[in-house]
């Protein structure tokens, strides 16, 4: 069985999702008979590349809200992370243009090193001070994760590597109905949005192993194509 994931490294409950569907699979009985693919989805592609700003101004714009106000609104999704075991910082992060990213993404996965980059990625982001906008920062975590150090460099100087399959998952997200990330597709049967918990992954896994097709994805906390990623809800 094939578990498809579109999801965005700047996406927090793409990293608290990731986790959470993690539990659920092992939780599964036949969880060594599923293939996990990570897909591209980016939150906001107008970003303009090169360019970064604080994630508390971000949401404190995007918002109408003050610095304060924003800062409650991260520590509120770190409580979710960090309930998952998760490290969340709410300060220092950064919010920019993550194409390069998903770029590097796609090499990994044809080296067979997707997983191990994109939680690298997740932590660099969302538990350290490494930037991973910053293009030194990428090469070194894609050397971290097993790739090799000049491959990775040569991706990203040439803007045209492996930009044709980014573009490729979204548009399958799109024709998939995919509004908001994490998205999870299994066998192209069943659908789920958002970052559920461990136990509903495990129960859609075996409704799609046993060949149960359901109309409608489920929904959860996720984050929007314009970036909006919510708090919990109480």
């Amino acid at each position: 069985m094939r578990v498809e994931i579109w999801s965005d490294i700047a996406c927090p409950w793409c990293y608290i999702g990731k986790a959470r569907f993690t539990k659920g699979l092992a939780a599964f009985a036949h969880r060594d008979e599923v293939e996990v693919v990570f897909r591209s989805f980016e939150l906001d592609p107008n970003s303009p590349k090169g360019t970064v700003a604080p994630v508390l101004e971000m949401l404190a714009k995007k918002y109408g809200r003050t610095l304060e106000e924003a800062r409650g609104m991260e520590e509120h999704v770190a409580a979710s992370a960090r309930a998952e075991g998760l490290t969340y910082r709410t300060d220092g992060r950064d919010h920019g243009n993550t194409f390069d990213i998903h770029r590097l993404l796609h090499l990994a996965a044809a080296r067979g090193r997707q997983e191990e980059l994109l939680d690298l990625a997740y932590r660099a982001n969302f538990a350290q001070e490494r930037s991973v906008f910053d293009a030194e920062v990428l090469v070194a975590l894609a050397v971290e994760a097993g790739l090799d150090e000049a491959e990775a460099r040569t991706v990203l100087a040439d803007e045209t590597a492996y930009a044709a399959e980014v573009r490729a998952d979204e548009r399958e997200a799109a024709e998939l109905g995919a509004n908001a990330v994490p998205f999870f597709v299994l066998d192209r049967r069943y659908g789920i949005s958002g970052g559920q918990p461990a136990e509903v992954f495990t129960q859609a896994l075996e409704q799609a192993w046993a060949g149960r097709a359901v109309s409608e994805p489920a929904a959860a906390d996720a984050c929007d194509p314009a970036g909006a990623c919510p708090a919990p809800r109480a």
